[in-house]
């Protein structure tokens, strides 16, 4: 603690205030750095800013990795809108709307009840995840399931039936596909839907005081809008919360974005048919020449016998190779690469 100002001293610091040689601090009305007036040596040390913790709430995951969750579930959010706007035929946005740290009793008592509330388990972590979705998007999720057109709907005040929770599984399963695939980029990982309830106050994975990451997302289908919301307890997330680090996890992401290129480049591309044609020789011949060709006509060229063929594949020179016949068919082997063609040459094909 600062020494306490006797009587002279705070007069002459109430003197300066008056005189306008310093300028009077407000008390600030809100929660945020405070800004403070010291005395010391003489002389008068202002604005000097004081970080506000809260011991009752302790911020255990880094906002370095706060930001990596943020990163993570982006994409998540990008794929599973995605995958949502295939299935249900429409447009859907799923974007992050907010990240923060709570206590899971908080996290608790801003959900509506009745909600679309699930469990995920994974059997690669400790703990569950808790996901959310509201209301709000879920009875418009099963209209439109359901041959709908979302006029004038009527959101009910009670829990799910049996039928509607069938429903509700296929856009649950989609998300816990998009969420693995998400979260496989730090560490492999399948979650899947243990549990459901309407109820969230009935639902205790942690205790009340434990912290907890929230992920809120907003959902967007046409004129209707909802939230969802991924509650990850911290003893989730801590056995991995040291390759939560921003360029630990562009590292990882920039790997399993390539990863990923290279598996789709292969399973497109490698079904595609290609067209090869083998050049057997070429040469150069007046137009005149060429207009009087007949059946039976003999087009000699310089190409000996023994010299490899030309292959083009979708017109484009690529292989050379010898002929020959396999299993009573006329083939080619190929023997290497092509050079590139000469571009004042015509090529003869053989038909």
């Amino acid at each position: 603690m600062g020494d306490i100002l006797d009587q002279s001293e705070v007069d002459a610091l109430l003197a300066a205030v008056d005189g306008g040689s310093i300028a009077a601090i407000d008390e600030p009305k809100h929660a945020g750095p405070v800004q403070a007036v010291s005395y010391v040596g003489g002389r008068i040390v202002e604005n000097i800013d004081h970080a506000i913790y809260d011991f009752k709430r302790p911020e255990r995951v880094s906002k370095d990795q706060m930001r990596a969750l943020e990163a993570l579930h982006e994409g998540f959010g990008r794929n599973f809108g995605a995958s949502l706007s295939g299935f249900l035929r429409t447009i859907i946005e799923v974007s992050v709307a907010n990240l923060e740290q709570l206590t899971y009793s908080e996290f608790i008592h801003s959900l509506p009840n009745p909600t679309c509330f699930n469990l995920l388990k994974s059997d690669q972590l400790d703990g569950q995840v808790c996901l959310e979705l509201s209301p709000l998007i879920v009875y418009p999720i099963i209209d439109r399931l359901l041959g709908g057109s979302n006029a004038d709907l009527f959101i009910p005040q009670r829990p799910l039936t049996q039928i509607e929770q069938r429903l509700v599984e296929r856009i649950t399963d989609r998300a816990t596909n998009h969420l693995s695939e998400a979260w496989s980029n730090i560490t492999p990982v399948t979650f899947k839907v243990h549990d459901f309830e309407s109820n969230p106050q009935l639902v205790q994975i942690v205790p009340p005081n434990e912290t907890v990451v929230v992920v809120g997302f907003e959902l967007k289908m046409g004129n209707r809008t909802g939230t969802m919301s991924l509650c990850i307890p911290y003893n989730v997330i801590e056995p991995i919360v040291t390759k939560l680090s921003s360029q630990t996890w562009f590292n990882y992401q920039r790997k399993g974005q390539n990863d990923e290129s290279v598996r789709r480049l292969h399973r497109n591309v490698g079904v595609a048919r290609v067209d090869m044609h083998a050049v057997l020789a070429q040469t150069s011949i007046r137009l005149s020449d060429l207009l009087t060709l007949r059946p039976g006509d003999v087009i000699t060229t310089d190409k000996r016998i023994d010299e490899d063929v030309i292959i083009d594949v979708e017109g484009r020179r690529k292989f050379s190779g010898t002929i020959g016949q396999f299993r009573g068919k006329k083939a080619i082997c190929i023997t290497g690469i092509a050079e590139p063609p000469d571009p004042a040459s015509i090529n003869i094909r053989a038909v």
